[in-house]
């Protein structure tokens, strides 16, 4: 079976895509007349279902970033990158059991009212600036991957739109999560994992009509341009023990420390709840990550196929990160390429979302209502962080129009950039909840070792200018032992004091 190639989007593509943009829009106007509280903005009231938020921050994860690289690192790279799913068990059982208890026993909205009861309020304003910082870099990455690998390539459009588009994607994401606060992002978070799926699914089953099944795409040897597979080599871009340890690194370091993840446990019940809110999330990822996988091998065997299909200047390997949405428009057949191109958004739009949201109850609890001397009357409370989720997004589409300059394809984008400050923020969390004699100065201190260690492995060669003696995926895990490490024993020396829990 063969379908019809075409080089631009049809009226019914346009149709669907307009479609989807104005149900998430009135998603949050629903959602807005019926917020009365900014406990109900930020935290849903403390009542949603654990299955619902836990797609959610799965929705939230799985960026554009992750929705491109992964089909584009299988291209590339081949399957190594697969070993991260054995690590999910190790993940469930160390976040699930050992602090998602102790989080949800606090009666917090920010993650980060947890470092100052038991470290200070100086350990707190460092986390929650981590926080920001670490997520206004990756909604911005987002915007600009979207815009600039997906919509500017199918529009046809000049590099130079790049700006425009980031501008009118990210408006309208601003304009529904603004809006409708927690519940309108975690309802939009669901609808958008379906379609999100549904893209990905419908990719493998064109290609294998077109290219006559299943068999005639699932490679039956290891291509000559995939690396061999290796189980520990530090200077090998992944290795098994490489990807396995960083995945769980981060994994640990998101699921443990970052607002988006401990906003969504505080938003249900009790303890089990929120378990069962990490457990979907993996679930879900474990399920995505093979169709990705799957998407990836598709796609390197229907343009080996057919390389005319190319762009001019494309090349398999040279451009693997953007096959997925070059045959979602000479691919797919009309008025299916909408749909596909929603999945896209629907990836972005997600994360976005989120972070808006998340960034807001961050700045709302840590920095305002911290320092407020008296509190507003509820409405205002909601209309304050509505405010401030506008301000958010203003500065992410700002710093978007910056992220060209980055180089390298997404997955090392994704860690040597975005997840510049996991580790130095979880290296917090860790002091707080299980080193008793941890203080506070040398938590900041070891913090900054850690950030150093990451920084240098990461941009060894930009520092330097000679080649990295180790992977970028060691990063992480190395400098969260050295931070850890400093944090602890600088702890145990004669100077200053333990910080009392804060009642």
């Amino acid at each position: 079976m063969s379908f019809p190639t075409t080089e631009a989007l049809t009226p019914l593509d346009w149709a669907v895509i307009l479609l989807y943009a104005l149900g998430m829009l009135a998603v949050g106007w629903y959602y807005a007349r019926r917020t009365s509280s900014a406990e109900d903005y930020l935290l849903g009231g403390r009542k949603m279902g654990p299955f619902s938020v836990g797609l959610s921050l799965f929705a939230t994860l799985l960026s554009t970033i992750t929705y491109l690289a992964f089909p584009g690192e299988i291209i590339r790279h081949g399957p190594m990158v697969l070993s991260m799913i054995l690590v999910y068990p190790l993940v469930l059982l160390v976040v699930g059991w050992f602090m998602i208890p102790f989080i949800m026993k606090q009666n917090v909205t920010s993650a980060y009212e947890i470092l100052e009861i038991r470290l200070g309020l100086s350990v707190r304003m460092l986390g929650s600036v981590f926080f920001l910082t670490m997520r206004l870099l990756w909604m911005a990455v987002i915007l600009f991957a979207t815009t600039s690998k997906v919509l500017v390539p199918l529009l046809g459009l000049e590099d130079s739109a790049t700006p425009w588009l980031c501008a009118l994607l990210g408006l309208i994401t601003v304009v529904y999560t603004s809006m409708g606060g927690l519940r309108a992002v975690v309802l939009t978070d669901v609808v958008q994992t379906a379609i999100l799926l549904g893209g990905a699914l419908l990719t493998l089953v064109i290609v294998s009509f077109e290219l006559g099944g299943v068999a005639n795409w699932w490679p039956t040897e290891w291509p000559t341009q995939w690396p061999d597979p290796k189980w520990y080599a530090p200077k090998e871009r992944i290795t098994l023990v490489g990807m396995t340890l960083a995945t769980f690194t981060w994994w640990v370091c998101t699921a443990g420390s970052d607002q988006m993840a401990i906003q969504r446990y505080l938003a249900t019940r009790d303890a089990r709840s929120a378990r069962q809110v990490l457990a979907t999330t993996l679930g879900a990822n474990l399920l995505v990550n093979l169709i990705l996988a799957a998407v990836g091998l598709a796609l390197l065997a229907y343009f080996q196929n057919h390389p005319t299909l190319l762009a001019e200047d494309q090349t398999i390997l040279g451009d693997a990160d953007q096959l997925f949405p070059r045959f979602i428009v000479i691919g797919l057949p009309t008025g299916l390429s909408g749909l596909v191109i929603a999945g896209l958004l629907a990836a972005a739009m997600s994360s976005l979302s989120s972070g808006i949201n998340s960034s807001c109850s961050v700045i709302t609890s840590d920095f305002i209502d911290r320092f407020r001397q008296h509190a507003d009357q509820k409405t205002d409370h909601v209309r304050m962080a509505r405010f401030i989720s506008v301000l958010v997004g203003s500065i992410v589409i700002f710093l978007s129009s910056f992220v060209g300059s980055v180089q390298g394809n997404l997955l090392e984008v994704t860690y040597k950039i975005v997840n510049l400050l996991t580790v130095p923020l979880f290296g917090l969390f860790f002091m707080a909840i299980f080193v008793p004699w941890a203080k506070s100065w040398a938590t900041i201190f070891g913090a900054a070792g850690g950030v150093a260690v990451v920084v240098a492995i990461n941009f060894w060669e930009e520092l330097t200018g000679s080649e990295p003696e180790i992977s970028f995926l060691w990063a992480m895990p190395l400098g969260f032992a050295i931070q850890i490490g400093i944090s602890m024993i600088a702890s145990l020396l004669p100077f200053g004091k333990r910080e009392k829990p804060t009642p």
